[in-house]
């Protein structure tokens, strides 16, 4: 299959990479680009050279990105990731973490379990809110500090699903999705890579044919699974 997959513009995944190795091709589309917010990253990281944080729990693969090369000489306290691709960012960067067991922020908590209680949880991430994660935390005891690090623009760009050999399109965020601009086709595969994703497709209409664990991996074993029921 030859699957659009949605990604933030001017940031380079190995999407291709992965995929080829499920049997498939892709190409990235960009409904949606980031705008820094610099002084909420320079806040950040002073908080955490001042061993403020008790813990911190990055969200996404950009701000550990921007965070993680900064955090290298800094004595670090526990430190979260919300799948192997942010892992392998922090890593690279020389920052130790271990990676939660699902790949939604509703998992944090339940990670944690009793230990969260009475801790300073710093979230770097991007300007769009998760109220449930932060009633989760403040619930458990725990006190959590966001910082908006960047936001999220719409690019406005026409999605140009046009061509027969476009087989599908992958939405890889709820977000994603409603700044997405394009048109359906009645053989295009629709897909979410996760449940919070699908939520959002289904509420606008559009249930999606595939839906993933919340990683990229986990979507192309479904999509395998998927052709291998239906052929």
């Amino acid at each position: 299959m030859n699957i659009a997959i949605t990604r933030l513009k001017e940031k380079e995944t190995d999407d291709k990479e992965r995929c080829l190795r499920h049997g498939h091709d892709c190409f990235s589309v960009f409904p949606l680009s980031s705008r820094l917010y610099s002084d909420e990253i320079d806040e950040f990281i002073r908080m955490a050279k001042q061993r403020v944080f008790d813990c911190i729990f990055f969200t996404s693969a950009l701000p550990a990105s921007l965070i993680a090369p900064r955090l290298a000489t800094v004595p670090l306290p526990r430190v979260i990731a919300i799948g192997p691709q942010t892992a392998k960012i922090l890593r690279s960067s020389g920052v130790p973490c271990e990676v939660l067991p699902q790949f939604y922020s509703k998992a944090f908590v339940p990670y944690l379990g009793s230990w969260i209680e009475g801790k300073q949880i710093g979230i770097p991430r991007a300007d769009v809110p998760n109220d449930a994660l932060i009633s989760a935390i403040t619930e458990a005891g725990a006190t959590a500090y966001e910082y908006r690090c960047y936001g999220l623009c719409p690019t406005y760009e026409l999605i140009d699903l046009s061509d027969s050999s476009v087989d599908a399109i992958l939405f890889t965020s709820s977000m994603s999705f409603t700044a997405s601009v394009w048109k359906r086709r009645p053989d295009l595969l629709t897909m979410a890579i996760g449940e919070v994703t699908a939520e959002v497709m289904i509420h606008a209409g559009i249930k999606p044919d595939i839906v993933g664990d919340g990683s990229l991996e986990g979507t192309l074993d479904e999509i395998n699974m998927y052709l291998l029921l239906r052929s």
